[in-house]
């Protein structure tokens, strides 16, 4: 493999088209595909658009999976259209999306007669961090196979490291992360829901708060989003995070932990994902809270 890898790219969602704009425009040769005709259009002037994902596969060096849901991510790799056919012994796989530990294990299972170079990256940092290359990517993988996909890597993240030798470590920090991320926006929308149903103004809360122990990240991010009531311009859509805490209870369960605080808050957003608000911008969870259960 050269110092420059060629990169097939399958995923372009919201996080993933930036990602891949990225990649490209920091050298790497991607040749992408997504099942969305516009999510290509949108990506011809720097990527190579492919017919298929088994095209966009085929004879690349590293192949980056940036799709959904654990159920996709089976779709890809050995569906009618899958890719498990294009790739070869020499093939670095690098699954980017957050799957779970049991979906990523179970992957690297049904690849044991194809490749065994799969390197486990799912991302944090959201779409403006992704456009310019300076996500945080967790890295789960050998050594020699980490080392192969590093160029990929490192015109992504700001900050990649290594967590754990095996694919699948990674998805164990990104739940994790992912537990952190869903409690403190559900804390986020609960504080400032109380905030104003104490008759304060939530924009004066949000900002006076910001600067204190109370501040966080999502506070930050999602409170001004929560203030502004701007559900449609969305950044990341709840229905992710239907996704993520469910992951995330599920390896809790699986890890015989307790977690009160995930479960309260994956409540919380099925429940906003039950009243046909998942395309809805996660911020979303403020008026959920505010305005109570639905009769």
């Amino acid at each position: 493999m050269s110092a420059t890898p060629t990169v097939g790219w399958i995923g372009l969602g919201a996080i993933g088209a930036p990602m891949a704009r990225a990649a490209a425009t920091a050298g790497l040769p991607v040749t992408a595909f997504d099942l969305n005709p516009a999510a290509l259009t949108a990506l011809a002037d720097v990527a190579t658009p492919a017919a298929s994902a088994a095209e966009a596969a085929t004879g690349a060096d590293v192949v980056v999976l940036m799709v959904a849901t654990p159920a996709q991510l089976e779709a890809v790799l050995h569906g009618e259209h899958g890719i498990v056919g294009a790739l070869t012994a020499e093939t670095t796989l690098l699954i980017m999306a957050t799957v779970g530990p049991a979906a990523l294990e179970e992957a690297v299972r049904s690849l044991t007669w194809t490749t065994s170079r799969i390197v486990d990256a799912p991302v944090s940092g959201g779409t403006a961090r992704a456009a310019t290359g300076d996500l945080l990517v967790m890295v789960g993988g050998a050594a020699e196979d980490v080392a192969r996909a590093r160029p990929v890597l490192d015109a992504l993240a700001a900050s990649a490291p290594v967590v754990g030798p095996r694919p699948g470590d990674g998805q164990r920090v990104k739940i994790v992360n992912q537990l952190l991320c869903g409690v403190h926006i559900a804390a986020a929308g609960e504080a400032l829901a109380l905030a104003e149903a104490m008759g304060l103004d939530r924009g004066q809360v949000h900002e006076v708060l910001g600067g204190g122990a109370a501040a966080s990240f999502m506070l930050a991010d999602r409170g001004a989003r929560m203030v502004a009531e701007d559900y449609d311009a969305v950044k990341s859509a709840l229905t992710i995070f239907v996704k993520d805490m469910g992951l995330v209870t599920e390896a809790a369960a699986e890890a015989g932990q307790e977690v009160p605080l995930a479960r309260t808050a994956a409540a919380l957003y099925r429940r906003g994902d039950e009243q046909g608000l998942g395309a809805k911008d996660d911020s979303i969870v403020y008026r959920l809270l505010r305005e109570g259960p639905a009769d």
